[in-house]
């Protein structure tokens, strides 16, 4: 069954709106925030279950990450935040078509968990803080639990500010709502 032109219009929009608060959570990225409270997990869940095109899914919040990092920095983290964040749009892909609240929460943990564990290792590995033993990373992991929870809460924060937002602009605003066509 083709779409209608009325269909494409709505995807158009509903694709424009999810950019554009990819943009703004970016944008938030770059403002003084507690460390690891910042909108990088939430914005990469949310542009792989909302932008259909995988593609863009994937390179447009890498494209915003490095714009805020003009501005805030590059470091040796910076590929493996990068690689995490890839990971966390794949994790939004799980919610395309199956939104509700227990996957919602369930995505956004797993992403969560997934960024700690990577740039924790990645911490251990590259910036020479802790023995490279097991030992060491251990205690790596253990002196950045602070910055989980940080994580945690700022992913929960944002997921719900974010989805939230596109659920209430889909039911006070028709031309954001999903085309019958998607729907299938």
């Amino acid at each position: 069954m083709s779409p209608t032109i009325s269909d494409r219009n709505a995807l158009f929009f509903r694709t424009i709106l999810a950019l554009a608060l990819i943009v703004l959570a970016a944008v938030l990225r770059i403002v003084p925030h507690p460390w690891n409270f910042a909108p990088i997990g939430a914005m990469a869940l949310f542009s792989g279950a909302m932008i259909r095109d995988k593609r863009l899914a994937l390179c447009f919040p890498l494209l915003t990450l490095i714009a805020g990092d003009l501005f805030i920095g590059f470091h040796k983290l910076i590929p493996l935040v990068y690689a995490s964040t890839l990971v966390s749009v794949v994790l939004g892909f799980l919610l395309r078509d199956r939104k509700s609240l227990r996957r919602i929460a369930g995505v956004t943990l797993l992403g969560a968990i997934q960024f700690f564990l990577v740039t924790n290792f990645g911490v251990w590995l590259l910036l020479g803080t802790f023995p490279k033993t097991a030992l060491g990373l251990v205690a790596c992991y253990i002196a950045g639990a602070p910055l989980f929870w940080n994580t945690l809460a700022s992913d929960v924060l944002y997921v719900t500010l974010i989805f939230g937002g596109f659920a209430l602009a889909e039911r006070l605003f028709p031309v954001f709502q999903k085309p019958i066509a998607a729907h299938v």
